[in-house]
């Protein structure tokens, strides 16, 4: 793999020379040069400065998909400053939380989007930090980032802007991004410059990315699989990076076919919806050479499927997390379809994996990761910190997982999630495999609830397949079929979809609201 810089500026600027008429960025509305991209970026680098940002300041980004994120984060990073992506599904009142605790003077925020001016509800009387908002066109026309461009035009501005480029350090801060705080208030986890680029560098390299790819990014930029294992992957590669503004699966196909897509990663049920998708027939599939997915756990007929169905080369599962920048273990292009489909692979980017607990090799315990691209650590809290990170520089991941002989992780389940019914521990992730076999099956989630007798007993929640005709009891025959009785579902609630978090893992404390 071709060395590469520490620091995005340094990154973004190698790329420029060497990539310099190739794509960076194609939407809908614009195609942008690797040169054309580091022009763009000094330009809102110096922009920045001209507001007042300064070194380690940090810059929010709360927007979709549009190349105005990419621009933004490479700036904000340009001028010396500290990413923030905020989640485009938070509420007002969520945003304002992560602003206030990051102080951010500097929010770029999508304008009008799916119906909603988010950046019109803040209530700016609670962020005194918050001097500027910069508002992004999305959907309809707002001339807030070309006025926001324009204060960038000033030599001195952007000989400035160079100066602090150069002056980035690879152990400064490069991002903040806060978990999904599916069990409690998200925590801002603090991540390096060399830690975000070594962990995407050493994806991109399991896929033997190079510059003839090119990336259709499904995933949101919010999220480490969009910002770090797409922009970041394709700004060291000099692959093509096409994202999506929301998932379409229809305009996905057209994508794939118009653009020649080769690589496409995704959380599950993305895959899943494509696959069953109707119209697959009637679009040209077969540029895609390179697919990833992961999530807590992968049903093994998925990727199964993306392999003979889709006939990608490489299908590959990774397990990664916020807290290890996003990365952690990863399978191999010469993996057997075996190893890609059961297990998450073995460490990336200079991890060491350990489980612990584990008595005895292939046994069961927490999931533990050590290396240099574990988190600075948690925003503001260091007794969090502390307790997720041990003395020793071991990551407890909350991850119940096995190694087998050749180093290959598997994840089990979430610590969290395991229940135990009649004194037996129960990983819902094996019945969930299980129950995804059920022909008529699109996805299921399984939880721990309580019974007087058995203490908890398993419930399951089920998504049918278009057309599909299945019931309570068909669902708990099939899983009695391969299961224990301690792990036979008492019981099933049929769905139309499962809550998600943008990474694609469901997310569990809903569903145990709801039971």
């Amino acid at each position: 793999m071709m060395s590469v810089p520490q620091t995005t500026p340094a990154v973004l600027d190698r790329s420029a020379r060497i990539f310099a008429d190739r794509d960076a960025v194609v939407t809908p509305d614009r195609t942008i040069s690797y040169a054309g991209l580091r022009d763009e970026v000094r330009r809102a680098a110096a922009a920045m400065i001209d507001l007042g940002v300064a070194p380690a300041d940090r810059v929010a980004i709360w927007s979709p998909n549009t190349w105005h994120w990419v621009v933004g984060c490479l700036a904000a990073h340009w001028a010396g400053a500290v990413v923030v992506p905020l989640n485009t599904r938070y509420t007002a009142a969520e945003a304002t939380d992560i602003l206030a605790r990051t102080g951010a003077p500097l929010l770029l925020c999508a304008g009008q989007f799916l119906g909603a001016d988010r950046s019109a509800e803040l209530d700016r009387d609670e962020l005194p930090a918050l001097r500027h908002i910069v508002r992004i066109p999305v959907q309809t026309a707002d001339p807030g980032w070309d006025d926001f461009v324009a204060r960038g035009a000033d030599p001195e501005l952007l000989a400035e802007a160079d100066r602090r480029a150069a002056a980035v350090a690879p152990t400064d801060v490069s991002d903040i991004l806060f978990t999904s705080g599916t069990t409690g208030r998200s925590k801002g986890v603090l991540c390096a410059h060399h830690q975000s680029l070594a962990g995407s560098a050493a994806w991109a390299d399991c896929g033997q990315m190079t510059e003839a790819d090119r990336y259709l990014c499904i995933n949101p930029f919010f999220h480490n699989f969009g910002y770090k294992a797409g922009i970041l992957a394709c700004l060291q590669t000099g692959a093509a990076l096409v994202p999506q503004l929301t998932f379409d699966p229809v305009g996905a196909m057209e994508l794939v076919a118009a653009q020649r897509i080769t690589v496409l990663p995704g959380p599950p049920t993305i895959f899943q919806t494509l696959l069953d998708h109707p119209a697959r027939p009637d679009h040209e599939l077969s540029s895609l050479r390179f697919a990833v997915t992961g999530a807590a756990t992968v049903p093994v007929v998925l990727i199964e499927r993306m392999q003979s169905e889709l006939d990608i080369d490489i299908v590959l599962t990774a397990y990664g997390l916020t807290e290890a920048a996003g990365f952690g273990t990863m399978c191999r292009p010469d993996d057997d379809a075996l190893t890609v489909a059961s297990t998450c692979g073995r460490p990336i980017a200079d991890f060491e994996l350990r489980i612990d607990g584990a008595g005895e090799p292939g046994a069961a315990g927490e999931v533990l990761l050590r290396g240099p691209c574990v988190m600075l650590g948690y925003l503001d809290d260091a007794e969090a910190t502390a307790a997720a990170v041990d003395a020793d520089g071991w990551l407890h991941t909350g991850d119940i997982g096995t190694v087998d002989a050749a180093g290959n992780l598997t994840i089990t389940d979430r610590l969290k999630d395991m229940y135990i019914c009649g004194g037996f521990n129960v990983y819902p992730a094996e019945i969930e495999q299980v129950l995804s076999r059920l022909p008529g099956v699109a996805e299921a989630a399984v939880i721990g609830v309580p019974d007087e007798r058995l203490g908890e007993v398993g419930k399951a929640f089920v998504v049918r397949l278009p057309g599909a005709e299945l019931d309570e009891a068909t669902v708990i025959a099939h899983a009695r079929e391969s299961l224990a009785n301690f792990k036979t579902p008492r019981s099933v609630e049929f769905l139309d979809a499962l809550p998600r978090n943008p990474g694609g893992k469901v997310v569990k404390p809903l569903l145990r609201e709801r039971a």
